[in-house]
């Protein structure tokens, strides 16, 4: 089946919702097309947000991204870059051989694990052999990417009994400029957010250059992630993502505890598993093993060089001081909140330098 007609899912938002369709705005334009496999109602939400986040960033930053989405949201997200050693035995791969599009999908997906254990995979490249053939050693549902090189269908549709999605995205669809939603019987209409997300909106002389990326792809991810959201970045990747929490700062917590266990996993007593364990079962010697990091405190310290954005103001300098403990060193947020002048010199107290966007990113 394709997105170009009405479309039967394989149910709802739950299985007992089974008169469930998609059917295309415009049907002379198809933003998606199944490939291969009958998606469920949250299988197409995944596809539609994680295709955007990666098409977005990699506009934005030059490089291929990629993305782990669950549940409507990303549990990681990362452009193409070193895949370093605790990565490559994770994952068998050799770093000095691993393509880009691979790195960024295994940067994504490794900041965490857990949480992308059967996940929907988006890409902003055409999918290659390589990367399918990671896929076929990972928990995962589906994938949406612009292209498939020759023979990776085929590798992709044998997934999960044949029941792995494919779906194909349109990299030059535009979605119209207003979007309408239905809720208990009323039907809402918005312009559809569309603010641009550049460096411009980062222009300080403070930051260096590789946070001022951090902060973009930061900025990008939560764009598509449930508000309240915010992100940790550091070296192209997404550490840690905090989404769909009513507290901010209980975001900012969650969202830090990942971002440091995923440093802790770089811990060297956390390598040790049987060589011809799965990947999640590495994974999951890792995270076993970090409840018995000795002095987990003393190797957080090298945690640094963090970058932190929030979709919304920071209502507190709570919300600093717990980024800092997580090695957050440049923070990007809209501004403006009743205590922003406490926020700013909470940043100056910590050393962290605080950049200003004014523009708010709330996604519901």
């Amino acid at each position: 089946m394709r997105f170009g007609g009405d479309m039967d899912l394989r149910y709802g938002m739950n299985p007992h919702q089974t008169a469930a369709t998609a059917v295309p705005i415009e049907p002379e334009r198809r933003p998606l097309r199944m490939v291969h496999g009958q998606p469920s109602y949250i299988n197409v939400l995944d596809a539609a947000g994680a295709w955007q986040l990666v098409r977005e960033a990699a506009a934005a930053l030059g490089r291929p991204v990629a993305a782990s989405f669950k549940h409507v949201s990303p549990a990681g997200a990362a452009t193409a870059g070193p895949v370093d050693a605790v990565m490559a035995h994770t994952y068998r791969l050799d770093p000095g051989r691993t393509g880009a599009l691979t790195s960024a999908y295994v940067r994504a997906r490794d900041a965490d694990p857990k949480s992308s254990y059967g996940d929907f995979v988006a890409v902003s490249e055409p999918v290659d052999a390589e990367l399918a053939d990671l896929l076929r050693r990972v928990v995962s549902d589906g994938i949406v990417a612009p292209g498939f090189e020759p023979g990776v269908v085929a590798t992709l549709a044998a997934k999960k009994g044949g029941r792995f999605l494919v779906v194909e995205a349109d990299p030059a669809y535009e979605p119209p400029a207003v979007e309408t939603r239905d809720v208990y019987g009323l039907r809402l209409t918005q312009p559809r957010d569309a603010a641009p997300l550049t460096r411009a909106l980062l222009a300080d002389p403070r930051l260096p250059a590789g946070a001022v990326d951090d902060l973009l792809l930061g900025l990008v991810v939560v764009r598509y992630t449930q508000s309240n959201s915010v992100a940790y970045v550091r070296d192209g990747m997404a550490l840690g993502i905090g989404a769909g929490q009513q507290s901010r700062v209980d975001c900012t917590r969650l969202a830090g505890a990942k971002a440091s266990t995923w440093w802790l996993r770089r811990h060297p007593s956390c390598q040790a598993f049987e060589a011809a364990a799965k990947v999640q079962d590495r994974v999951a010697a890792q995270l076993r093993r970090v409840g018995a990091i000795p002095d987990p405190a003393g190797w957080l310290r090298d945690l640094d060089g963090v970058a932190f954005v929030s979709d919304g103001a920071l209502p507190f300098p709570d919300n600093v001081e717990e980024a800092v403990r997580h090695g957050v060193r440049y923070i990007a947020e809209p501004g403006d909140s009743i205590r922003s002048t406490a926020v700013l010199e909470a940043c100056e107290r910590l050393g962290v330098t605080h950049v200003r966007t004014g523009v708010r990113l709330f996604r519901h």
